[in-house]
């Protein structure tokens, strides 16, 4: 839940630096560090049994699902996610709270009451710590180069001045003297 005084403050960011996308590509990239986690342990080969899938389909399923994850990290913790020194924390923190959800609730639900157990569902909750612990670092890495600069979103109609008059004359043809 989101409370009126964050968002006074700056909590939220802005359209032009583009968070979802920047969560969404960290969330697909620290699959890498998951992936092994879940190898490592066996994991993998037990959720893809548990879910009647392949293996190829279950990582398949698994980066769609950890990509979109991201982007709700970057919404669920908005301007904070871009914390170079806290980023590792909320990551795991996230990854914790996404082991919680989908390991111990969604995953018996989709099949049926199986879940994993023994080493197997340890290196399922360590894989999606590991994931959010990489998120987390990569977030603030990654959404740098995705902003976009002040000049060219000054341009852009969807933000800034122009936005406010899109159906009214704009700033710029009142002050040259423009009829709409």
């Amino acid at each position: 839940m989101k409370y009126g005084f964050l968002s006074a403050h700056g909590y939220d960011p802005g359209p032009s630096q583009r968070p979802y996308l920047a969560g969404a590509i960290s969330g697909l990239l620290a699959t890498i560090p998951a992936i092994a986690v879940l190898m490592a342990f066996g994991s993998l080969a037990v959720e893809s049994e548990i879910l009647g899938l392949s293996r190829a389909v279950t990582l398949a399923v698994g980066c769609v699902v950890m990509s979109a994850a991201g982007a709700a990290y970057a919404r669920f913790f908005g301007r904070a996610a871009n914390a170079v020194r806290g980023g590792w924390l909320f990551g795991m923190s996230f990854g914790f709270a996404l082991w919680a959800a989908g390991g111990v609730l969604v995953l018996p639900l989709l099949s049926g009451g199986r879940a994993a157990a023994g080493e197997a569902a340890l290196g399922l909750a360590m894989s999606l710590i590991a994931w959010g612990l990489a998120t987390g670092i990569l977030v603030p890495f990654v959404h740098r180069p995705l902003h976009e600069n002040i000049e060219k979103a000054s341009k852009r109609t969807s933000v800034g001045p122009d936005a406010a008059a899109a159906k009214q004359q704009t700033i710029r043809e009142q002050r040259q003297g423009k009829r709409p």
